[in-house]
Order: structure tokens, then sequence, then C-alpha cells
């Protein structure tokens, strides 16, 4: 995975938009970050994810997803070393974070990382 295909991926979904954050760029939903590029370098990207989703990564795909430190990370909010990340496992965590922040309320049981992984299988 490349920052260009992360960021491609990040803005196919339904009025993603991207902008600046702290120096970086972040993609948006309805004014929500749903994830950000090159914190803490160029070679990451991070997801903000529940925190279910983000142990399904992590216990899925530990090379490539890693919880941020402290609270951050607690809350679901996910780095992402991008050469160990897949494109389809990079496909999974972004719709699942756009989808927590284009609602308001929390997504549907059965809607998170795992279901749709099942579902393609």
């Amino acid at each position: 995975m490349t920052p260009a295909e992360f960021r491609r991926i990040a803005l196919s979904f339904d009025g993603a938009e991207e902008k600046q954050h702290m120096g970086h760029p972040d993609f948006r939903v309805g004014g929500r970050i749903f994830a950000t590029l090159g914190y803490p370098d160029a070679r990451h990207g991070t997801i903000l994810l529940s925190p279910q989703d983000q142990a399904f990564l992590v216990r899925d795909h530990p090379k490539a997803f890693k919880p941020a430190a402290g609270a951050w990370g607690k809350s679901g909010s996910t780095a992402v070393v991008l050469r160990f990340a897949t494109r389809t496992a990079v496909i999974l965590a972004l719709e699942a974070a756009w989808t927590l922040r284009a609602k308001n309320a929390p997504p549907a049981p059965g809607s998170g990382v795992r279901a749709r992984a099942r579902r393609r299988r």
C-alpha cells in the first residue's frame, strides 16, 4: 500500500473530502475526520475505528495495524504501517471508519469490519 493508494481509497467513499489537520492530510465525511495520512511519518496512516474493529484488524493483521498510543488508541485510533497493509484490509478499515463517522448513530450490529470480511469470503 502506498500513500497514493491510501488517499485514493479514502476519497472513493461518498462525500469524502481531503483537508489538513495538524500539518497532515486528513479525510473527512460530514466534517468529521475518519482517517489521516503521514503521521508519524510518510510511511503511516491513521484510521479512526471502533475499538471492536480495531481489535479485529490488529489481531488479523498485526504487522499492518497497531493501536495508537495512549487514550487515542484505546478509543479506536489505529496506526497503519502502509508497506505491510493489504489493499483489502485498508478498504475494510477505511469503510468501517467512514461508516462510523458518516452516521450520527453507532453502527448497526453486524456492520463492522468482521461482518464485511465474512461476507467477502
